[in-house]
């Protein structure tokens, strides 16, 4: 699913659910159905190489792990193994269903490994794609090395932030937009001011419209908290409160983890000489 949708909760075995989230039909939320964010205006000046090297990942994994998708069985049986099932981490008893998981995965494990899996192409490349106008900003702003560090971070309390509001779900959850809202989040907190070229369309009206950062975010995340406070547990689809936990994790941990010097840079549009790159951009 694409982060503007964010993270899929998906069955494990059985039939299939007949929604959009099911494993026949790509996966797909209602988290940016309106805008879409086409590029900012916020050059980078260290190669995005962690942000690079985790789009390869997970394109990997949907390949080579899950088949592409086009093996069902092959599918379900991957997000079974390494999708984070809720009632298995805590061990609540899981809610009855007609789609729950049969437990067996990698319980604590899934909550770092359901973040390279996908549910369908169109969850894989709208996921892809938000990583990547956001997240090599964040890189250049934190370093290779510590932005690595801050993702799978992030991505893991975005899993427990699920976890916690639905835990005694069997339903697996998969995913990156739970460590990319963090990116996100961490993006309205160091350049709100940056322009976003957004793509909007209502019904039958699009346009392509400039943005503040703020703005656009500010609108996701109000989104995800609304559907997160109307969707009744257990029900599957996106699991908005990965989304909204991922969010704040990022604006409150950016401090940690954010280059003053690098930022201060980026502000000012100052392109640093190489020499005075801390640790060569890596730390």
């Amino acid at each position: 699913m694409p982060l503007w949708q964010g993270w899929t909760r998906f069955p494990r075995c059985g039939r299939v659910e007949r929604r959009r989230t099911a494993f026949a039909r790509p996966a797909a939320t209602d988290t940016g159905d309106d805008v879409f964010p086409l590029q900012d205006d916020n050059p980078t000046e260290l190669p995005p190489i962690v942000t690079m090297g985790i789009i390869a990942a997970c394109v990997v994994v949907w390949i080579y792990v899950q088949g592409a998708g086009f093996d069902e069985r092959l599918l379900r049986g991957s997000v079974c193994a390494l999708g984070a099932v809720p009632a298995e981490i805590t061990g609540f008893a899981p809610r009855p269903g007609p789609f729950a998981c049969r437990f067996g995965g990698l319980t604590w494990g899934a909550l770092v490994t359901s973040m390279f899996l996908h549910g369908s192409w169109m969850h894989l490349i709208g996921n892809m794609w938000f990583l990547w106008i956001f997240g090599n900003n964040i890189e250049d702003s934190m370093g290779h090395l510590r932005f690595l560090v801050f993702y799978v971070a992030t991505g893991v309390i975005a899993a427990l932030g699920h976890v916690i509001t639905d835990p005694a779900s069997a339903l697996p959850i998969v995913g990156a937009s739970g460590a990319i809202s963090a990116v996100m989040g961490a993006y309205l907190v160091l350049y709100p001011r940056a322009r976003v070229a957004t793509l909007f369309f209502f019904l039958f009206f699009i346009r392509i419209v400039e943005m503040p950062a703020v703005l656009f975010l500010g609108f996701w995340f109000l989104l995800q908290l609304m559907s997160g406070m109307l969707q009744p547990p257990g029900t599957g689809g996106v699991a908005f409160w990965a989304h909204i936990a991922g969010f704040v994790a990022g604006v409150v941990l950016v401090f940690a983890f954010r280059d003053p010097r690098l930022v201060r840079a980026k502000r000012a549009g100052i392109r640093l000489p190489p020499g005075e790159i801390p640790y060569g951009g890596w730390f």
